[in-house]
């Protein structure tokens, strides 16, 4: 096998036909690469990337128009039949030859190439077996698709004296998120759309805080603060605006090609450059079935989780890593600032010190940035297409070389070169050297598409790497020690652990629409106790979570003086699922009245939040719904007010039935008292009259009787005087006169005794008739009053519509406590009536 003393063998000397061999820790100053099409660089590439892995150094390699897939075609016993499935048979029919034979010519082929070039099966063979090899496709998964979602999470490392590094970070990441939306021309500092996210990832991360897309997206309608430098937030960049740019975000992540790109492998550089066993890992990223705008998208973030990655990494003089990229052009313009550039150049800076090699590859020498490029050791340049080409190269060189380059020698050495041949321009040697490329161990079989991709990781046996940098099936074991530990670590969640619902970040409600917080007035064991559950003893609790919902209360004031009416009725209703159309049934949701003043200006602390969805999120539609609930409450209000007559009484809520007919029971007795002390009064005035005539006959009664008593005892004694005259023989005719008129006045006294008698017996008869009289007429008094008391009529009364007045109505946010009980999730209501 080749003795190579850790060196790369790339080729032979032009002149002396020795072996050309490169330092690799020459790489950490940097290579570029440049050549035509067909000029050989693809080969002088791959063979490089093979020197890599036969000495234990990762490369993570940007792939955009499929040739470096190659990388994973290791063929160690070069049989035709390993060659066959990738002969490109459209090439053997137009030369008139089947696939079978063109395979055989290619491994004859690939047979006397390596053995020319000393290349021996067990070198071969050492490569397949030296390093995990795999193709990695973003936003497909054809190959081993790579999310995204690690690049939005906070960095493992402490932001206190990072600051400037993980600002760096952020600019790039919110660069390429904007890209992605289709947004040109964006700087930093002049970009709202830029200040805006910069200031939600920097917010979330100085505290340590993940950020996903969907978490992004709620912060953008609704970011954690209310000042960008000295101006409030919505004078800086308004809420509709705000809400357009969320609206971009979310058409990214509801576009359901966008899924593969927060599924698979996380872009997570540690786990992508070494594998479970020790070995490194070549991690081809094949771009070529992306967008030009998703190709900077990813781009974008593999450079900055690199850059990320490198910062953490103790320094190296020596050759930790490469970071390959196929094809520059574009991506580092002498004029643009695309996101990635900056990146870039910062790499070809900085990278040195950390023992991080770029090779920068390009058939386009006209449109880089050589002032960029003169951060680079190392130049390998093969045959160029136009003299423009060549003489824009010399610029760069003789640029980036400050004078010192012979502009002469170098045109010359250039203008020969041949297929296959290169010129290397190496800072690290004094002069510069043609050399051939040896022959590629892989098998070139040109640009492969996607379709081939699932073959080629089922030929290398790749497998997505599980979290940590280990295999699917590999067995754990220590990281690799280049790697230092995290700055700061994260608690591993529990294989049984119920992750919490919602996001940290409350959904922005709609603009002009109030928002309201019901308080959390149930403790954990109170919302048991209420949904008539103990609390499980081995309950844990995950915080609270807000549900949002449509809160909706109007005071309904019914006044009427006729009725003595004046009192306010609430109709409140809560809906959690509101109809996209845009139709409730209020009468569904019926929920106890709020106390407007106990409503609470923001969440619980560390709460999380569902999203806002359907027409909870439409502010044209809750407004519309706002009307609706007005007009239901204005038909379906109404209330019985309870009437009498009779009395005159009238009583709505909240007099109940029973208590009206206290009312008309008190009010009947009032009167009926009333009355009956007038007629008594009225009745009083006649009895006394009677009971006065009465006892003046009988006074007179008495009289009479006396008088007759003396009127007898007078005639008595006129006849005993007249009968001693009829004795005595004596007569007098005046004597029987007064006799006769004594008769007369006993008579006449008689008959006063008899009619006082009369009078008294009719006076008293008439005593008698009044006082049944008196007793007819309460009695009738007291069953009118008492069926005036009994007279109750029902009278429904509806409001007018402007006495119903709107007290709440928005989007209220609505307390549960999250509680994992067993490993499951349950919600118990966190508000409740008390």
């Amino acid at each position: 096998m080749l003795k190579t003393d850790g060196k790369f063998y790339i080729g032979k000397d032009a002149e002396t036909k020795k072996p050309t061999f490169y330092d690799p820790d020459d790489l950490t100053t940097h290579a570029v690469v440049v050549g035509m099409t067909g000029s050989g660089k693809t080969g002088l590439c791959i063979g490089l990337l093979e020197e890599a892995a036969l000495n234990n150094i990762p490369a993570l390699m940007i792939d955009p128009k499929g040739d470096i897939t190659n990388a994973l075609l290791h063929f160690p016993d070069l049989l035709p039949a390993d060659f066959q499935p990738w002969v490109n048979a459209d090439v053997a029919r137009r030369e008139g030859k089947s696939v079978e034979e063109a395979a055989v010519e290619e491994a004859d082929k690939w047979t006397k190439g390596l053995a020319a070039d000393g290349i021996d099966h067990e070198r071969i063979l050492a490569l397949k077996n030296s390093a995990h090899f795999a193709v990695y496709t973003p936003g497909s998964d054809a190959g081993i698709p790579i999310s995204i979602l690690a690049s939005l999470q906070a960095p493992d490392m402490a932001w206190k004296g990072n600051e400037e590094l993980l600002r760096e970070k952020i600019g790039g990441t919110v660069t390429a998120i904007l890209g992605l939306v289709g947004m040109e021309d964006i700087d930093p500092v002049r970009t709202r759309e830029h200040i805006l996210l910069a200031n939600i990832f920097e917010r979330s991360w100085s505290e340590g805080k993940d950020l996903d897309l969907s978490e992004l997206i709620l912060q953008t309608q609704n970011p954690p603060f209310e000042k960008l430098g000295v101006f409030d937030l919505n004078t800086f960049f308004p809420e509709k605006e705000r809400f357009n740019l969320a609206m971009l975000l979310n058409n990214i992540l509801a576009a359901p090609a966008f899924q593969t790109w927060i599924t698979g492998q996380p872009l997570n550089i540690p786990d992508l450059l070494y594998g479970s066993d020790g070995r490194p890992r070549h991690c081809v990223f094949y771009i070529a079935h992306l967008n030009d705008a998703e190709r900077m998208f990813f781009i974008t973030l593999l450079y900055s989780a690199v850059e990320s990655w490198m910062r953490s990494q103790k320094g190296s003089t020596s050759l930790r890593a490469i970071l390959y990229f196929d094809e520059i052009f574009g991506y580092m313009p002498p004029t643009a600032n695309p996101p990635t550039k900056p990146l870039m150049l910062r790499m070809l800076k900085q990278a040195r010190a950390f023992g991080v090699g770029q090779v920068l590859v390009t058939q386009n020498p006209v449109d880089v940035d050589y002032k960029a490029l003169s951060n680079a050791g190392t130049w390998m340049i093969g045959r160029l297409q136009t003299e423009r080409d060549k003489e824009r190269l010399l610029d760069g060189l003789e640029g980036a070389a400050g004078g010192a380059l012979d502009r002469g020698q170098y045109d010359d050495l250039i203008s020969k070169l041949g297929k296959r041949m290169f010129l290397l321009h190496n800072v690290h040697q004094k002069q510069p050297q043609v050399f051939g490329t040896r022959w590629a161990m892989n098998y070139l079989a040109g640009p492969l598409t996607r379709t081939q991709i699932p073959a080629l990781n089922e030929l290398a046996g790749a497998a997505v790497p599980a979290a940590g940098g280990r295999d699917s099936d590999a067995e754990p074991e220590a990281a690799h020690p280049t790697a230092e530990a995290p700055k700061r670590t994260k608690a591993a969640a529990k294989p049984a652990a119920a992750q919490a619902a919602g996001s940290t970040t409350r959904a922005a409600v709609p603009t002009g629409i109030p928002e309201y917080f019901l308080p959390n007035n149930l403790t954990l064991m109170e919302a048991f106790a209420a949904d008539g559950e103990p609390l499980p003893p081995n309950a844990m609790s995950k915080g609270l979570l807000y549900h949002p919902a449509i809160l909706a209360q109007a005071e309904v004031r019914y006044f009427d003086r006729k009725y003595s009416l004046d009192t306010v009725q609430k109709r409140t209703a809560l809906v959690f699922t509101p109809d996209r159309r845009g139709v409730v049934r209020w009468e569904d949701f019926p929920a106890e009245p709020v106390d407007a003043r106990g409503l609470e200006n923001s969440g619980a602390p560390e709460a999380r939040y569902e999203t806002l969805e359907g027409s909870l999120g439409d502010g044209k539609l809750l407004k519309s719904l706002e009307t609706d609930f007005v007009d239901w409450v204005f038909r379906n209000s109404n209330i019985t007010v309870y009437g009498n007559n009779t009395l005159k009484i009238f009583a709505g809520p909240p007099t109940g039935e029973g208590q009206f007919r206290k009312q008309l029971s008190d009010a009947a007795r009032k009167e009926l008292d009333a009355e009956k002390k007038k007629l008594e009064a009225a009745y009083k005035t006649k009895i006394q009259a009677a009971q006065r005539k009465l006892a003046a006959e009988k006074r007179e009664l008495a009289e009479d009787q006396s008088d007759l008593q003396a009127r007898k005892m007078e005639a008595l004694g006129t006849h005993a005087e007249n009968i001693v005259t009829l004795f005595t023989g004596s007569r007098s005719t005046t004597r029987l006169s007064r006799s006769l008129s004594k008769q007369r006045l006993v008579k006449s006294a008689e008959d006063d005794v008899e009619e006082s008698i009369d009078e008294i017996s009719r006076l008293e008869t008439e005593l008698a008739a009044l006082s049944d009289e008196i007793e007819d007429k309460l009695d009738e008094i007291e069953e009118r009053w008492a069926n005036a008391a009994r007279e109750i009529e029902e009278i429904p009364y509806k409001p007018l519509k402007k006495d119903v007045l709107v007290e709440v109505f928005g989007v209220a946010w609505v307390p549960y406590h999250q509680v994992e009980v067993q490993g499951k999730l349950i919600e118990v209501p966190g508000y409740g009536v008390k």
